[in-house]
């Protein structure tokens, strides 16, 4: 075998890996034998260089084989599962899992912290006091079986190898990488156990794939790989050059979830959610309107009933879930427009980075969270504005952090005096 140097420079110089070298330095740097800088010269590599679809596959097959595969085979309903690849913004899952657990689908969802610019769905969970992403393995099927649907973390059971290099990713600048993000995201969904996954890729100014060619080279890698271990797969390539809904943080997102499951909140976020959960009523060969269907369990409180039942069997406090006091930001500014027009742009990734100044994200991986962190848009891209005109509020603890985050704002928005073309939101 090679040494994890000599494995280094073959990927630097992008000669193919085998199987066996793949899983040397996943398994190396897992149980800690191949310390943080050559792994982060070996994620860099592969980051400039690429994979091949067979190196893609051994990655993808190294991660799983790194802990243990659950079974939810005996569960009398289909199995299915839903993955972003991360914006400003995205808060699908908090509604997708119970609004298909609501409609007999069971939904057992491994889910990460922020990475990047981006923000995480158990970061969201977590600021939802008491919840436990931690769960061990029976105790996360204990819950899918119950109730239809559970969201937790990796464990050290399930694809231990993409936890930790998930985390060292994050922090190295090496997010971006197809075939990085392939194995990632793989690995814990076939280790789930799942029959069927859809598939939410971004793309644009606050996607980590910013031209749809790219989107579209994910989404066919994601589905030949899935495919592999015999995985429904389908995909959307969504919008992302403006945050998804009025809300970008993390309490301020449970919030707007919550607005969802109660069969209000913003168009563009409920949209979004209810195509990708068509997706996967057409996986499970339901049949009838399923937008309609989806929208009366909105509408009726079976999606938020599923939702509470799943915080309280994780220890979330259900009574501070509905307090707005829960978590009040000590420190709000409002910004408003400085001429008439429209809203013409917006830089979502400014507005993701933001949010990480005011401590909503991670620069480090020991780094702590502001929950009360966020902004609260009143106008997006194609909106009239006047001069002085509240275009969002923005919102922490620390005072000096707000002010650093108000400057990027004000620097992702630009307004014309012609209207933006209009977005599509599935592209």
């Amino acid at each position: 075998m090679k040494s994890s140097v000599e494995i280094i420079r073959d990927k630097q110089h992008n000669r193919q890996h085998s199987f066996e070298e793949i899983k040397f330095i996943v398994n190396g740097f897992t149980n800690g034998d191949i310390p943080d800088y050559q792994m982060t010269a070996w994620l860099m590599a592969v980051y400039f260089n690429g994979m091949d679809i067979s190196e893609a596959r051994h990655y993808t097959k190294a991660m799983i084989e790194s802990g243990k595969k659950l079974d939810f085979s005996y569960l009398p309903d289909f199995v299915v599962d839903k993955h972003s690849t991360g914006g400003v913004g995205d808060k699908v899952s908090l509604i997708l899992g119970p609004l298909l657990a609501s409609c007999g689908l069971y939904v057992p969802m491994l889910s990460g912290r922020g990475l990047g610019h981006t923000g995480g769905t158990l970061d969201k969970f977590e600021s939802i006091p008491g919840y436990n992403a931690d769960l061990s393995v029976s105790e996360f099927s204990r819950i899918v079986e119950k109730i239809g649907v559970s969201i937790m973390g990796q464990t050290a059971d399930i694809c231990p190898a993409d936890k930790k290099i998930y985390a060292l990713r994050d922090v190295t600048s090496t997010v971006a990488s197809l075939h990085l993000i392939c194995g990632s995201i793989m690995s814990k969904k076939i280790a789930e156990g799942i029959r069927g996954l859809v598939m939410d890729i971004k793309c644009g100014n606050g996607a980590f794939m910013t031209e749809k060619s790219k989107a579209d080279e994910l989404g066919v890698l994601l589905k030949t790989v899935g495919n592999d271990y015999g995985l429904k797969v389908d995909y959307l390539i969504t919008d992302m050059n403006q945050p998804l809904g009025n809300s970008v943080g993390i309490w301020t997102e449970v919030i707007e979830s919550i607005d969802i499951l109660k069969g209000g909140g913003p168009d563009d976020l409920k949209y979004i959610t209810l195509k990708l959960c068509e997706k996967a009523l057409i996986q499970a060969g339901r049949s009838g309107d399923h937008i309609s269907n989806l929208e009366n369990k909105l509408n009726n409180g079976d999606a938020l009933k599923k939702f509470e039942q799943m915080i309280d069997e994780h220890g979330g406090d259900l009574s501070l879930l509905y307090n707005p006091q829960t978590y009040s930001p000590n420190n709000k500014q409002i910004i408003v427009a400085d001429e008439s027009g429209y809203i013409h742009n917006m830089n979502t990734f400014k507005i993701g980075i933001s949010i990480i100044e005011m401590g909503g994200g991670r620069l480090t991986k020991a780094d702590s969270l502001d929950n009360s962190a966020g902004i609260v848009f009143s106008k997006k891209t194609g909106d009239p504005v006047e001069n002085g005109e509240v275009i969002c509020e923005a919102f922490c603890a620390d005072e000096s952090r707000l002010k650093k985050a108000v400057q990027t704002i004000k620097s992702s928005i630009t307004i014309n005096e012609e209207k933006a073309p209009e977005r599509q939101l599935i592209l």
